[in-house]
């Protein structure tokens, strides 16, 4: 499993990058044909109640899967790019099943 992080106009962060990787281990556990992951956190100063985006591209056999989410936290934003993207692989996972 290979993540690739990009923080644009973010510090960086250790601890985020922890957190981002042990969902990602989750999902790579539960679809095996997952190959490597793209995570980028923004921050969008325009924004006041919220402004933290999360935009995650996970990289399969076939077309990538993107998914992003603006939040007041960027571990919220984390969680709910990760639920849309589980989502997404839901129905993927369809697809590759054999009859």
């Amino acid at each position: 499993m290979t993540v690739n992080f990009q923080y644009v106009d973010v510090d960086v962060s250790e601890t985020l990058s922890a957190f981002v990787e042990e969902k990602l281990n989750k999902l790579f556990n539960r679809y095996e044909f997952l190959i490597s992951a793209t995570v980028r956190f923004k921050r969008d100063d325009k924004s006041h109640d919220k402004g933290k985006i999360c935009d995650m591209e996970l990289s399969l056999p076939g077309p990538r899967i993107f998914a992003t989410s603006n939040e007041k936290k960027h571990e919220i934003a984390v969680r709910e790019t990760i639920s849309e993207l589980e989502r997404q692989l839901k129905k993927r996972k369809e697809v590759y099943k054999v009859y």
